[in-house]
């Protein structure tokens, strides 16, 4: 089983946008019970929020659901807990390191390395552009499953 964790600031936006997309892609390819995928947030400013309105309205148009998804916080054992710990920034990344000051296995990245544009994905939190975080993260999610079907992790 492959265990994943994306990870944003407050996982009220990208990293549960992330988490669903995911889920959604595995579930309809067949492959649900080789993967286990969370998601969680570096601060602890929404935990225990449900998902921003944006991420679900997005979300919705595109049959998922994400009603049962609340913030939680990532912690120095989840290192251990999954194989990926994906951030959807480079400043994402930076406050991995101050909980997870280690990554001997290389399991942190950003989603986007999985893609042709290695880039940050943009916080829809401030620029209210939830369509574009979804090409982004959809994008992303589909150069990590061919990352790891490449790979023979699936």
């Amino acid at each position: 089983m492959v265990r994943i964790l994306f990870v944003c600031h407050g996982n009220i936006c990208r990293s549960p946008m992330a988490e669903f997309v995911f889920k959604d892609m595995v579930e309809k390819m067949g492959l649900k019970d080789k993967f286990h995928i969370e998601s969680a947030a570096t601060s602890r400013e929404a935990l225990g929020e449900p998902v921003l309105r944006g991420t679900r309205k997005i979300l919705a148009e595109h049959g998922i659901s994400c009603d049962v998804k609340y913030a939680v916080q990532l912690k120095a054992s989840d290192y251990d807990k999954y194989d990926f710990i994906i951030a959807m920034d480079s400043y994402n990344i930076e406050n991995i390191k101050y909980i997870i000051p280690e990554d001997p296995e290389s399991k942190i990245s950003k989603l986007l390395y999985f893609t042709d544009e290695p880039e940050d994905i943009s916080d829809p939190w401030y620029t209210g552009d939830f369509k574009r975080t979804w090409q982004d993260i959809t994008k992303g999610c589909k150069g990590f499953l061919d990352f790891l079907s490449q790979a023979d992790y699936i």
